[in-house]
Order: structure tokens, then C-alpha cells, then sequence
């Protein structure tokens, strides 16, 4: 079945309307040699295994076989989850540990990822766009070419309310650290939000906004751009 990823209720059906998933890992100190494990995977042999399966699968296994098994711990990471996380092999992009990506998002070629990003659903990362350390880009968000989303900045998700539209940042623009742009605001291309700025209002092309909330401080001059170029070597 295929969904609008840009309309919020095709968002929301697809969550509706997806299978729930909790799954675990276990790891079982026994021997289950001639179990029925139905659809769980194992690995291992003679006394040790690694179990992966749906969480009430999983659990009715280790009630059926407790004979055979003399101890186990179990790993969980997400409860009744609608939306499973992107395969990241399938993404040309430098993508760091610790970054979480769900599924349904695009990530065009060469950019980069950094430790603790947030991606959500619908989101858009355009060729060349830098999404730093713990930063967020919401659901359905939209990141152009060469962008850089400084540190701990949040590019709000649209779902809620489902009538506003989703934001949407210009080619070249640089988001400092900790900024905050509000749901359903546009940048313009080659703009700067300065660090820890509020962005509650539109802003257009080629100037420098800073402040809570964000106000046009200047236009972008050769002095900004200089301080703000980004690096071609890091998205190699």
C-alpha cells in the first residue's frame, strides 16, 4: 500500500494502519536443542543462544522451554513501535553512530548525519546538508542543498496540528546551534539564523536573523559568508 508522505493523514493512516512491532533480544543460557521456535531467529549452539523475535513470541517460548533454560536476559528498545528505523545501506550519505533515522525519509547523496541526529518520518535532507550533533529535523521537514543544522537545532515536525505546513529550509543556509524554527516556517536560500534563535515568522533569502524571537539583523555580506562557508572535505 502506498502513502503521501507529504500529507499529514496519509502520515497518520500509515501509522494507523501499520503493524506494531515490539521486538527483543535475548539471550538464553540453556539448551534448546529440538525447540520449536516458530518465527523467532537463533543463533548460537550447545549452551548458548541469541534469540530475536516479537516480544509475546518470545516470552510464551521462554515459559514452554523454562526446563531447558537456566537463565536469560532480555533487551528491549521501543514498545508497539509503528515505524521501523531506515536501512541505512541503502542511503549514500555519511551517517554516525548514535544518529536515529526512521523509515520513509529521503537523504540525498554526501550528506552527513552526526552522533544523536533525529530524523522522523517524511523528512527531506537535501545533497550536501550537514544535520549536527543531537540535532532534530521533524516530521516532514525539509532541508536543502548544503545546509548546515548546527548542534541541538530543531527544525519542528508537522503532524500536529495536520493543517500547517511543513518547514522548509533553502539551499545554503546555516542554522546555528540550539536554534529553533518553529512549525511551518520557510528560510530562504543563503540565510543565517544565529545560535539559540527563536525563528517564529518567515524569513527570506540572504540575511542574518538572530534573537527570541528572530529578527533580520543585517543582509549576508562576504564577512558572513566567510565565517559561515561549509566544508566539501567533511562531505566526502
Amino acid at each position: 500500500m502506498s502513502y503521501d508522505l507529504t500529507n499529514p493523514y496519509e502520515i497518520a493512516r500509515y501509522i494507523k494502519e501499520a503493524k506494531k512491532a515490539t521486538p527483543v533480544k535475548v539471550y538464553v543460557d540453556g539448551d534448546l536443542t529440538g525447540c520449536d521456535l516458530g518465527n523467532i531467529e537463533c543463533f548460537g549452539s550447545d549452551t548458548f543462544y541469541v534469540l530475536f523475535g516479537e516480544s509475546s513470541e518470545v516470552s510464551d517460548f521462554l515459559i514452554a522451554n523454562q526446563s531447558k533454560i537456566n537463565k536469560f536476559r532480555i533487551e528491549q528498545d521501543r514498545r508497539n513501535s509503528a515505524i521501523p528505523l531506515a536501512d541505512l545501506t541503502k542511503i549514500d550519505a555519511r551517517i554516525e553512530p548514535g544518529a536515529i533515522i526512521r523509515d520513509k525519509v529521503k537523504i540525498d547523496n554526501n550528506a552527513v548525519i552526526m552522533m544523536g541526529a533525529v530524523i522522523n518520518i517524511g523528512a527531506e535532507i537535501g545533497e550536501g546538508t550537514m544535520v549536527d550533533m543531537n540535532a532534530v529535523v521533524g516530521a516532514r521537514g525539509k532541508l536543502g542543498k548544503r545546509v548546515h543544522l548546527g548542534a541541538g537545532a530543531v527544525v519542528a515536525g508537522v503532524l500536529e496540528p495536520p493543517s500547517k505546513s511543513p518547514c522548509e529550509i533553502g539551499d545554503d543556509v546555516l542554522i546555528g546551534a540550539n536554534a529553533v524554527i518553529l512549525e511551518g516556517i520557510k528560510i530562504g536560500n543563503g540565510s543565517v539564523v544565529a545560535a539559540g534563535s527563536v525563528v517564529v515568522e518567515d524569513v527570506p533569502a540572504g540575511v542574518v536573523v538572530a534573537g527570541t524571537p528572530a529578527k533580520i539583523i543585517k543582509t549576508v555580506d562576504e564577512k558572513t559568508k566567510d565565517k559561515t562557508q561549509i566544508l566539501e572535505d567533511l562531505r566526502k
